[in-house]
């Protein structure tokens, strides 16, 4: 496991690319024709809905 100890700040920032960043990922996926590379970036949102959950939960 790695740690990251980030100021409010700086997650405020990273929370702002992964949105923006989530939301070119869901347009992505809706405009793609390959089911197998359509499946590899489901499996990115997946992890960066994860990642933005765990940002959300972090005290402010």
């Amino acid at each position: 496991m790695v740690t990251l100890e980030l100021s409010t700040e700086e997650a405020d920032l990273l929370k702002d690319i992964f949105q923006s960043y989530f939301n070119d990922l869901r347009m992505e996926i809706s405009h793609t024709d390959s089911m197998d590379f359509r499946d590899y970036l489901k499996s990115k949102e997946a992890l960066l809905r994860r990642l933005m959950h765990e940002l959300d939960e972090v005290p402010a």
